[in-house]
């Protein structure tokens, strides 16, 4: 495995890092930092995307209790971790926007129709992605800094940083975006040690939508979102066990 992909995998696991270390109790808690007992079903099941702080918050919660959840099925069928990132994670990621902007500069050498085959595909890949980099997953604490006034901006940034053992810290950033339309916010990259995720994918894809075009591309995602998650390093699968 080359350096650069090394370095995505890298900034992958750090995403799904933040996305999973707060427990549910940090996210619910009430404003005297008591769990709170009495939630409805349509409190627990939906997440606020009006205010992009609480809600990366939110999304956390969820996905970490989902997964602790089910550690026993997954043991036994990795590929639902593909299940909980689509239903967990993908709904307050906006993948068309992504898919674009990794199309980049290309773009308008692509037919709409070659963008709109290109798009859910992107959103299958990712989701096969970090499904597979959740096998890797080994609870690293995160800090979230305060949330900062967002009235009247389209785009945030969600500050946090990740606690490493014995080493440095890693100083990370969700990027998230505001719809005009809706007014609600999704997420659409994360920086990492400098690095924007992103831009990664962009740079991964970039050569080869220029020298064999969008549809190649899009074919190519699609072996690749099709490939069974695996747990590759037995200590970790053994956690999930």
């Amino acid at each position: 495995m080359s350096m650069h992909l090394i370095k995505i995998n890298r900034l992958a696991l750090i995403a799904l890092a933040l996305l999973c270390s707060i427990s549910a109790s940090q996210v619910f808690a009430n404003s005297a930092g008591k769990l709170t007992t009495a939630q409805s079903t349509t409190e627990r099941n939906y997440v606020d995307k009006k205010d992009p702080y609480f809600m990366i918050k939110t999304v956390a919660g969820k996905t970490f209790k989902r997964f602790a959840d089910e550690q026993r099925a997954i043991r036994v069928n990795p590929n639902l971790l593909k299940d909980i990132v689509r239903e967990e994670l993908m709904p307050y990621i906006n993948y068309k926007y992504s898919a674009f902007k990794v199309i980049g500069k290309h773009l308008k050498k692509t037919t709409a129709q070659e963008r709109k085959e290109f798009v859910p595909v992107f959103r299958e890949y990712l989701i096969t992605s970090y499904a597979q980099v959740f096998t890797l997953y080994d609870n690293q604490p995160v800090e979230f800094s305060p949330a900062q006034d967002f009235n009247g901006k389209k785009i945030v940034a969600v500050d946090t940083r990740v606690i490493m053992a014995g080493r440095d810290n890693i100083d990370v950033s969700f990027k998230v975006r505001k719809n005009r339309k809706t007014n609600e916010w999704k997420a659409f990259d994360m920086i990492a040690e400098g690095v924007s995720l992103l831009d990664s994918k962009q740079a991964e894809l970039s050569s080869v939508i220029r020298q064999k075009g969008l549809p190649y591309v899009t074919e190519l995602l699609k072996k690749k979102s099709a490939r069974n998650i695996v747990f590759k390093n037995k200590s970790i699968h053994n956690k999930a066990g």
